[in-house]
């Protein structure tokens, strides 16, 4: 063939062509191409990409829309392996010819050395039509007309790929400057429509994470929709409770008020308000924890929930804040995947003394999320608790836990809700598959890889608090590369394993886990495979604390196998080294100090107050003040005051203030960078 090339068909991956099509198709066309029975690629004036099969099958790839835009004389329903190997045959072809300049009408790329990093907004309608189809566009209109909002992932050169994540899918763009190869998880019959919408998420972002275009505030994005009376009727209803809650305290809510909550929390789901039906179906499980008298309660957390509903609240009122972000209103609450391809990174096992948690993480590669698949299991009353390792062997649709835990899986029943759970169901029709895991986590693209956790951390700088945030159950979950393993050691008190890493970048980093008896062989298999020397990659919940860097292990790819600490057998009688205590941070325990004092006030109620409470909250205001924290302290001592002064709408009002005030400083303090 000719030197000219299409630089478009030559940015295709591996990956990315198995998110077109599906992974079987592209191993069956590379080997056929291996072999030598693939099609002679040959490029016409026009840059239509032209090849014949050995079965006698033609194809033909035009320039400016994707493979489904292509055609083959196979008859296959959509994008068929003989399509695939046309693309690998000119890969092959191309990369043998020292002259790669494109040809005759093949798209030039956008991206050139120096170049910024492009975006589907830079596109017009009209390519954007001959993309994806004038139906599609229409479609995607009427969409408009009722409002949508998008969260943006700009390209970087590091991360050269844009992603947008809409209510019902997400948006992919592998390929620069060409919108007929984007990767989207939604069903084939509204593909075209979600990339138009991705498309004009980008143009009106202009930079920004977060866009809300059309309905009834009108195409400008910087204007959010309104809630509507309904939906403001309902967060008021449960912001009320909320407030009878904090007055009379969990320890005097009956069922009544706790049959309220799970009304108001269906009806808020019902609304669209999924960031607070997820705070009240997480403050009805402290409830009903405390009811049971059940060791997981925490009345840290309880406060934690009370603060967030209102901090959300507020947020959604102050000007310029898009209720789609801070309330959910535009998510979807169930979104159907079309046939998925998923990556398991590992399982996490919790317990109690009436049920046992299975959480299994899953990375999405054409959606560049995790989402995770969670399973609970009664004890029975007069049974022993099973450890994480009897839980392997139980099925999750017809699967075994330790195999969905380290495999990967195909699908075509799974459904994911508005925070990014998974649902799989099971039959013929519908199959769900697991293979060996393999090396996928090696070919995961970023942000799910990361080899630099530095810059990782820098780029989430300057966003909201957690209180705020999108309810996003796995959004710290990623795969880190490491470089070396340097220490591991054991802290008898804390009953924690902690040992320093370094990623793919060199940067240091905390590796921890703590002892759960749920799982009694955890840390020793931690600790072996961190002292195997073989440890390459590990999946982990990234954080920044006290500002150090800390991953809290889910599993580690160690000599190309993936090891599950939560699942591992044993019983926890490892001989561990010991480590020194950490360095005591005043700031960080005055802070904690102020929240238990608020959790213990909200406890009891903020009609019951007593001298004890009263006088701990002015101790503790003393000990922020003292720490540098005069806000905070002064806040603390106006609660005091109100709970004095027998005022309920005060004490209400001034609770808030202070608790959504010390749960911003206490994250904030975490994730602080130190200059030492």
């Amino acid at each position: 063939m000719s030197a000219a090339t299409r630089a478009d068909l030559l940015a295709l991956d591996a990956e990315t062509l198995a998110a077109l099509a599906n992974r079987g198709l592209v191993k069956r066309a590379a080997r056929e191409v291996d072999a030598g029975d693939g099609p002679v690629p040959a490029l016409d004036p026009d840059g239509t990409l032209r090849g014949t099969c050995p079965d006698g099958s033609t194809v033909a790839l035009p320039p400016g829309t994707g493979l489904d835009g292509g055609s083959c004389t196979c008859g296959a329903p959509g994008v068929c392996r003989h399509r695939i190997a046309l693309v690998l045959a000119h890969q092959r072809a191309a990369a043998d010819v020292p002259d790669n300049s494109p040809g005759p009408g093949a798209p030039e790329s956008s991206e050139e050395p120096g170049t910024p990093a492009w975006s589907p907004g830079a596109l017009d309608d009209e390519a954007l039509t001959a993309a994806v189809g004038a139906r599609a566009v229409a479609a995607a209109r009427r969409t408009l007309e009722r409002g949508y909002s998008a969260r943006l992932h700009h390209a970087r050169p590091d991360d050269p790929q844009p992603v947008a994540e809409l209510a019902a899918c997400t948006v992919r763009f592998p390929v620069p400057g060409e919108l007929g190869f984007a990767v989207t998880d939604a069903a084939q019959d509204r593909r075209g429509e979600m990339i138009a919408l991705a498309v004009w998420a980008f143009r009106a972002a202009d930079g920004r994470p977060a866009v809300t275009l059309g309905g009834r505030s009108g195409p400008d994005p910087d204007t959010p929709p309104a809630l509507d009376p309904a939906q403001r009727t309902a967060l008021d209803t449960a912001l009320g409770l909320a407030g009878e809650l904090l007055l009379d305290g969990a320890g005097h809510a009956g069922p009544v008020l706790t049959a309220a909550f799970h009304r108001i929390r269906d009806e808020l789901a019902a609304r669209s308000l999924h960031w607070p039906a997820g705070v009240l179906a997480d403050l009805i499980g402290q409830l009903d924890a405390y009811a049971a008298r059940a060791a997981e309660h925490r009345p840290e957390e309880t406060a934690l929930l009370l603060a967030e509903l209102h901090a959300r609240h507020r947020a959604a009122a102050h000007p310029g804040t898009a209720p789609a972000e801070v309330l959910g209103v535009r998510e979807a609450a169930e979104t159907p995947l079309r046939r998925v391809r998923l990556t398991a990174l590992g399982c996490r096992v919790r317990g109690t003394a009436t049920a046992r948690t299975a959480e299994v993480y899953l990375a999405h590669p054409a959606a560049g999320t995790v989402v995770v698949l969670r399973r609970s299991w009664d004890v029975p009353a007069d049974g022993r608790p099973p450890t994480g390792h009897a839980l392997g062997a139980r099925r999750i649709a017809g699967h075994r836990l330790d195999a969905l835990a380290a495999g990967n899986v195909v699908s075509e029943s799974a459904v994911r809700s508005a925070a990014r759970e998974l649902g799989l169901g099971r039959g013929r029709i519908a199959a769900t598959t697991v293979s060996p895991v393999g090396a996928s986590w090696t070919d995961l693209p970023s942000p799910l890889l990361l080899t630099d956790l530095d810059a990782r951390l820098r780029s989430l700088a300057g966003r909201p608090p957690r209180l705020v945030r999108p309810r996003i159950v796995a959004e710290s979950v990623h795969v880190v590369g490491l470089s070396a393993v340097e220490d591991v050691r054991y802290d008898a008190a804390e009953q924690r394993l902690a040992a320093t890493v370094r990623d793919a970048a060199g940067n240091p980093a905390t590796l921890a886990a703590t002892y759960d008896p749920a799982c009694p062989g955890a840390l020793d298999a931690l600790a072996a495979v961190l002292a195997s020397d073989t440890v390459t990659h590990v999946s982990a919940a990234v954080a920044r604390l006290g500002g150090r860097t800390v991953l809290e292990p889910v599993a580690l790819l160690a000599g190309g196998t993936v090891v599950v600490p939560d699942l591992a057998p044993g019983g926890g009688s490892g001989a561990l080294a010991p480590a020194a205590a950490p360095p005591a941070d005043p700031l960080a325990a005055a802070l904690a100090e102020a929240l238990a004092a608020l959790a213990d006030t909200a406890h009891r109620g903020l009609r019951h107050p007593d001298r004890t409470a009263l006088t701990r909250l002015e101790r503790t205001a003393d000990r922020l003040g003292r720490a540098g924290l005069a806000t905070t302290a002064e806040l603390l001592r106006t609660l005091a005051h109100a709970l004095r002064d027998g005022d309920p709408e005060a004490a209400v009002r001034s609770w808030v203030d202070a608790a959504v005030r010390v749960a911003v400083a206490t994250e904030a303090h975490r994730e602080a960078v130190r200059r030492d």
